[in-house]
């Protein structure tokens, strides 16, 4: 008997049709949620309250109405943990991407701001650029002399890359104005020098020789990535706004 009441019970539950109208629907969704949730997951109170509020139309015993009642006397606070957990989580996830994009942000920010290649004209200016800058900034040396193959590109190329890394400082000396000329003969130019906190980092002795004939800025780019000279790219200012594209 007690067997054939269980069957009962399971087909009223399995069997009811859609339901229409704003009690219909609150009805279809409790279905739904018990359906859809992990029978492991979800604690037995819950899922016996759901299974017995999305059957509203079947008649119910005196023990049943008396557990029916107990039951609605905790429906309302979890029914509202169940209906808003994912809107919860999502606003929770949105909350946290726009704090680590704001962390990048103002980490790529720190330090000062260049955007441009620093021509130096002698060798106290070349110590000056490498010995008095920020200890957290990177300083790009461009040693290089007219005429000699590789340097124009280079030079534009590093115009370029001072543009779209503002916070590392890119400058470029002649060989004739660094006051030691002899040690940089045309056979090694062009050269590149990078500096950080006043210690040599990495020398780049006739380093076109590391691109083929023709060479551009994504390519003096890759170059010093590969070794880790670059920072990330910096990312556009956030605004204050609240508006987020949503997560998919």
């Amino acid at each position: 008997m007690e067997e054939n009441a269980n069957t009962s019970l399971e087909e009223d539950f399995e069997g009811q049709a859609t339901h229409t109208g704003p009690k219909g629907v609150i009805n279809d969704w409790r279905k739904f949620k018990l359906e859809s949730e992990d029978g492991e997951s979800l604690p037995l109170s819950k899922k016996e309250m759901l299974r017995q509020m999305s059957s509203p139309h079947r008649s119910f015993s005196r023990d049943d109405k008396d557990t029916r009642e107990r039951f609605c006397r905790k429906m309302s606070m979890q029914e509202y943990e169940l209906i808003h957990a994912a809107q919860e989580d999502e606003s929770c996830l949105q909350q946290y991407r726009k704090r680590c994009m704001q962390d990048m942000h103002q980490r790529l920010s720190f330090g000062p701001k260049f955007g441009f290649v620093c021509e130096l004209q002698n060798g106290e200016q070349f110590l000056e650029a490498v010995e008095k800058e920020h200890k957290t900034t990177t300083v790009i040396v461009h040693i290089y002399e007219d005429g000699v193959k590789g340097c124009e590109a280079l030079n534009s190329s590093l115009a370029c890359l001072a543009a779209e890394y503002p916070t590392v400082k890119f400058c470029k000396i002649k060989a004739s104005s660094t006051g030691a000329g002899d040690r940089f003969s045309s056979e090694v130019l062009p050269s590149l020098l990078v500096y950080k906190a006043g210690e040599l980092l990495s020398n780049f002795i006739s380093v076109s020789e590391q691109f083929g004939e023709e060479f551009f800025a994504v390519d003096v780019e890759a170059f010093l990535n590969e070794y880790g000279l670059l920072p990330e790219r910096e990312l556009p200012a956030l605004g204050n706004g609240t508006d987020e594209p949503d997560v998919e």
